[in-house]
This record gives C-alpha cells, sequence and structure tokens, in this order.
C-alpha cells in the first residue's frame, strides 16, 4: 500500500503513533542528559486539514475530531495531555485545521539540548518540512533516503533517544526493508529506544515482521495496536501498529490505560480491539 502522510493527517493511525511518541518523550525528559531523535520518514512535519489532500478521504474525522468532542477518562486524559498541549500549540498558531506531524510534535517535546534529525526524501515534502522546522536550531532537516538516514545517524553522540521509523510502504517488500535495516540499526545502536509504526493490511506481513526482529536476538518488544473495525465497504485501513524497541519502563502500563480508550472512542464498527504484547521484557 502507499500510506503518504498527507491524505491521512489526524487520522486513527496518527493518534496511536503521536500519543506514544509524546508519551515515549515525555519519559525520555524524565532524565536530565540530553537525547536525540531521528525521524526516518518525517513527513511535511505539520498538515492542514482543511487542504485538498486531506478533503479527499476526510480520515481525521475518524480520528483526531473524535478526540476533539469530548475528554475520555481523569486517567487516559492525564496521559494524553503532551499530546492535547501540541495539538493545542499548533491550532493556535496555524489555525483550527492544523494538526502536527512528528517533527513538530518533537519539537514541542524536546528541551534546550536535544536534537532532531528529521528525514524526507520528497522534494516537495521536504520543503515543507523545512518549514515547519523554521530557525530552530535544534532541529536539522535532511533531504535523504529515510533509511540512510538511519544508518548513517546511529548511534548518535548522545548515545541516547529515539528513532521512530514511519515509512510510507510504497514498495510490496517495504515490510522486509523495515526488518533487515532496523536491525542493522540496532545492531550498531542496541540500548537507543526505536518506535517502528506500520500498517495492518496483512497479518502475516505484520507477523513476519515481529518474527524477523525477535528471532534476530533483540528483547524488550513492545507490540501496540489497533483495529478501529472499519467496514470493508469503506476500504482504506481499518488497523495499525507500533512496534517498540526498549520501551521506557511503565510505557506499557500506559498503553494499557490508552489504547482501550482510545479504541473505544475511535471505533468505526462494533468489533474494535486492541492488543498491548510485552514479548520478552526482560529479554
Amino acid at each position: 500500500m502507499n500510506y503518504r502522510h498527507g491524505f491521512h493527517a489526524g487520522n486513527f493511525a496518527d493518534i496511536l503513533k503521536h500519543v506514544m511518541l509524546m508519551r515515549i518523550l515525555t519519559h525520555l525528559n524524565g532524565k536530565d542528559k540530553p537525547y536525540r531523535i531521528i525521524d526516518t520518514h518525517a513527513g511535511a512535519g505539520r498538515y492542514d486539514l482543511g487542504s485538498d489532500e486531506a478533503l479527499r478521504t476526510h480520515e481525521w474525522r475518524d480520528g483526531v475530531a473524535r478526540l476533539d468532542q469530548s475528554l475520555l477518562a481523569p486517567a487516559v486524559e492525564e496521559l494524553l495531555a503532551p499530546w492535547r498541549k501540541a495539538v493545542a500549540a499548533a491550532r493556535a498558531l496555524y489555525g483550527a485545521d492544523a494538526y502536527p506531524g512528528s517533527p513538530w510534535l518533537c519539537r514541542q517535546a524536546m528541551r534546550a539540548d536535544d536534537r532532531l534529525i528529521a528525514a524526507e526524501l520528497h522534494e516537495n515534502t521536504y520543503r515543507k518540512l523545512v518549514q515547519a522546522i523554521g530557525s530552530d536550531s535544534r532541529c536539522k532537516a535532511l533531504a535523504i533516503d529515510g533509511w540512510v538516514a538511519l544508518g548513517a545517524n546511529v548511534p548518535p553522540k548522545e548515545r541516547r533517544g529515539l528513532v521512530l521509523i514511519d515509512p510510507p510502504f510504497e514498495e510490496k517488500d517495504e515490510f522486509a526493508t523495515l526488518a533487515d535495516a532496523f536491525v542493522a540499526a540496532w545492531r550498531k545502536w542496541p540500548t537507543g529506544t526505536y518506535a517502528l509504526w506500520y500498517p495492518i493490511k496483512d497479518r502475516r506481513a505484520v507477523d513476519g515482521l515481529v518474527s524477523a526482529i525477535s528471532n534476530a536476538g533483540i528483547g524488550r518488544l513492545l507490540r501496540l495496536e489497533i483495529d478501529v473495525d472499519r467496514p470493508e465497504a469503506a476500504g482504506g485501513l481499518g488497523a495499525t501498529g507500533l512496534l517498540v524497541v526498549n520501551p521506557p519502563w511503565l510505557l506499557a502500563q500506559e498503553a494499557e490505560i490508552l489504547l482501550p480508550a482510545l479504541c473505544e472512542r475511535l471505533a468505526q464498527g462494533p468489533r474494535p480491539r486492541y492488543r498491548c504484547e510485552a514479548i520478552r521484557p526482560d529479554g
């Protein structure tokens, strides 16, 4: 499948990815030592939900718009707070239709000594990314293939941080590429935290990804998924996941609070479900 950010900004898959991204960065901020974020397929940085791309799919209506309707339970809202604050900040600057992408969210969470490398190969999208980052000296946009950026930037000099891998899945063998590129990066930097996003259209492909990573001897995996039970007649994506390697302490417990609440609020059919599975948590 071809998963281009602009058409899907603010949808349920973005919600899972971005909420958990902000939780990971919140935990990284819990220690004084600086960290580095490497966003391998950064996209435009921020999006306009009133754009032609977003209006062609209207996927945000079953994503961020659902969370705008009303607050969830207090325990859930406490965990959602960093994401909600960042979305509100983007809207305050760019209008009610603004939705922040991962580089913009990272900028909101980062401290003065933290750094972001954001890679984007597509020329037009890269120009938007540069605009979204602006003159922030903590951030560097690279017009480079994400897989090349990954191999070239690990381990970071801080020896602490996060790699976000969020490819567009334009190629048929993208799951195999994701597994191979990640394993190679992990061997260079085994102590880093990695978040690997994936669409769920073929569960065998997803299971193959998890098996390939697990069989490489990589422990401490957290598999997070939500399936909103999108009707087949509606087409498009109905399930998504995030595989977190070396997850921060308590992230699994937070996911057990967040995922069922998000699943219920974002459901498009009568049988939504979620998965929060720790794989070799002590590996």
